[in-house]
C-alpha cells in the first residue's frame, strides 16, 4: 500500500467514526507536501501547523482552499506571520499575545478567529490560561476590534491510556458551556477543540467538535520508525 493509499484509507476509516458536525484538522508536522496534499484531497477539514517557520514553508506547496489553524504555542515575535498565514489561531492565551493579534490583524484589515487555551491539566510546563482564569481573560480581550473569540482549545495531560484525559476535556467542556451561559459581548462560542490522535474519540465524547488529528491520519512520523528528515532551508 503507497503512503497516498493508507492517508486516503485512514481519512475514511476516522471519518465514519466522527458526527457530521466534527471539523477534522490534520495536524501536518514534519509532513510532506505530497502527504498534506493527499490529505486535503481526501476531505479533511482544516490544516493545523504547531510551527510558524513550517506553516511559511509549506503554505505555497499544499494546494486547496482549506482553512488554516495555528494548533501551536505561539510566540509575539511571530503573530505578524501568523496573522498572514492562518485563518483561525488557536492557543490564545494570555492578554498580551491577543493584544498583538489584534494590532497585526488591524495592519492587514483582517478578522482573526480565536481560541482561547485552557492548560486544564495546569501543567506548568504546558502553555494555556489556567481554567479559573479563562473567563477573567476572555473579558479583558472581548473589546478588541479585529479578534474574536469562538470557543476555547486544550491540549490536557499526555497519557498511554485516552480514557485518562477524559477528566480534563470535562473541565473545558464545562468552562465552555459557563463562558456561553455568560453570553459575554462579542464572544462566540462555537468551537471546542479537543483531542488527538489516541484520544478524540474521548474528547468527542465530552463534546469536542474540532479534533486535531497527525499519527491516526498519516502514520507515525519518520522520527519514530528511524527515518532521517529531509528539510528544505
Amino acid at each position: 500500500m503507497t503512503d497516498s493509499e493508507r492517508i486516503k484509507r485512514n481519512l475514511t476509516e476516522i471519518k465514519q467514526s466522527l458526527p457530521p458536525d466534527v471539523v477534522l484538522v490534520a495536524a501536518a508536522k514534519t509532513r510532506s507536501a505530497d502527504e498534506v496534499n493527499t490529505a486535503v484531497t481526501a476531505g479533511i477539514d482544516a490544516i493545523g501547523y504547531n510551527y510558524i517557520q513550517e506553516a511559511e514553508r509549506m503554505r505555497p506547496l499544499v494546494e486547496g482552499t482549506l482553512p488554516w489553524h495555528m494548533i501551536g504555542h505561539l510566540q509575539r515575535n511571530k503573530v505578524k506571520k501568523a496573522v498572514e498565514l492562518f485563518d483561525m489561531i488557536e492557543t490564545i492565551d494570555s492578554e498580551r499575545l491577543a493584544l498583538e493579534v489584534n494590532k497585526q490583524s488591524v495592519a492587514v484589515d483582517k478578522v482573526m478567529p480565536v481560541l482561547i487555551e485552557i492548560n486544564s491539566g495546569k501543567e506548568s510546563n504546558k502553555s494555556g490560561v489556567l481554567p479559573e482564569d479563562a473567563i477573567g481573560l476572555i473579558r479583558r480581550i472581548n473589546h478588541l476590534s479585529n479578534l474574536v473569540i469562538v470557543g476555547l482549545m486544550t491540549m490536557g495531560p499526555r497519557f498511554g491510556d485516552p480514557e485518562d484525559a477524559r477528566p480534563y476535556y470535562r473541565i473545558t467542556k464545562r468552562i465552555f458551556d459557563e463562558i456561553k451561559k455568560t453570553e459575554i459581548p462579542g464572544v462566540e462560542m462555537c468551537y471546542l477543540s479537543m483531542g488527538m490522535s489516541n484520544s478524540y474519540q474521548i474528547a468527542i465524547e465530552e463534546g469536542a467538535n474540532i479534533i486535531r488529528i497527525g499519527t491516526a491520519l498519516f502514520g507515525e512520523r519518520a522520527e519514530k520508525r528511524n527515518i532521517p528528515l529531509i528539510t528544505r532551508n
